[in-house]
């Protein structure tokens, strides 16, 4: 049993991503991300026709429980972590509504603001560049800002001037934070940052979410994040409390630096080169691989993965 999550192909859309839930008579369901960590994920109920032939499978959840129970569905995932969940059909301003939400979002702080949509620091639209290796970015769709993606020498969002990193944004929930600490990942990771002009370590939550885990305790968190900002005191380490304000707070911080950077050349020249972005590889799609193998007899499922055997003899096949 797997709660299936797969890029939603309408691109305009909103909520980027398809939720299937394994329960008879439970539409498909559209949501703004594949869990929720910090907030309730809003979700829109649409027609199982939405969910593609070939769907671009994100994730897959194997579940535990995944029952309905009135107006809920309570889903308990098999992994050790992040594994309780619930998705909640209920009513708001007259409609119908769907959140999806976890034993954490339901009892964490909700501060009343929304992201500011006027120009930072002057700057009519930031470019910002996005790791490659980011898996559930930020898209900024609410400032005044473009992306790229390409691989980053370090941290996950930068700004770029005349091929140099100027400033760059490691991303953290309260979760990785702890995780890449105590293993001693974050320090590496903050020594690669405090060699740019800029940069700084955005946390998705607040400093009293660290020091209430249930596998660190509250003294060895406090004290190794006090370290790690004694040790490396050109990197700040902020706590923005929700993932909105982190998003927020990474998109000025990056255009203040940008501001900056054009009257300090002595920082300029000590900015790192920006790794020049490879071609990417193109390969045939799976329909046609699909296809191929049914004109020659081969039994292929119209979903999911591909055998290794198919694809090698549609590649021997097919290679001149």
């Amino acid at each position: 049993m797997e709660l299936l999550i797969a890029k939603n192909p309408d691109e305009g859309s909103s909520l980027p991503y398809l939720l299937r839930i394994p329960l008879a008579g439970v539409p498909i369901l559209r949501a703004r991300d594949v869990w929720p960590r910090t907030n309730a994920v809003y979700c829109h109920p649409v027609a199982d026709e939405e969910w593609p032939a070939n769907p671009e499978i994100v994730e897959r959840i194997e579940l535990r429980v995944c029952e309905r129970r009135g107006a809920a569905i309570d889903i308990v995932a098999t992994r050790s972590r992040e594994n309780r969940s619930q998705i909640v059909f209920t009513k708001a301003r007259g409609r119908d509504m769907v959140f999806w939400q976890s034993p954490r979002t339901r009892t964490q702080s909700r501060p009343k603001t929304a992201p500011s949509r006027s120009k930072a620091s002057g700057i009519t639209e930031l470019e910002i560049v996005v790791d490659a290796h980011e898996r559930y970015a930020y898209n900024f769709s609410q400032q005044r800002a473009r992306t790229t993606k390409q691989a980053l020498p370090c941290g996950d969002y930068a700004v770029v001037a005349d091929g140099k990193i100027v400033a760059s944004v490691e991303r953290k929930s309260a979760a990785d934070l702890l995780s890449s600490m105590t293993s001693g990942r974050l320090r590496y990771a903050m020594a690669d940052l405090a060699s740019l002009p800029r940069s700084a370590v955005v946390i998705e939550d607040q400093y009293s979410t660290m020091l209430s885990s249930k596998f660190v305790s509250a003294r060895d968190a406090a004290d190794g994040l006090a370290e790690l900002q004694v040790r490396y005191p050109s990197v700040p380490i902020v706590f923005a409390q929700t993932r909105k304000l982190a998003e927020e707070w990474t998109f000025r911080y990056l255009a203040a630096a940008m501001t900056w950077i054009s009257s300090d050349s002595d920082a300029m020249a000590s900015a790192t080169e920006l790794p020049t972005k490879k071609p990417a590889v193109t390969g045939p799609s799976n329909s046609v691989i699909r296809e191929w193998a049914r004109e020659r007899g081969y039994v292929v499922a119209d979903r999911g993965a591909i055998s290794r055997e198919i694809r090698e003899k549609f590649a021997a096949d097919t290679t001149i």
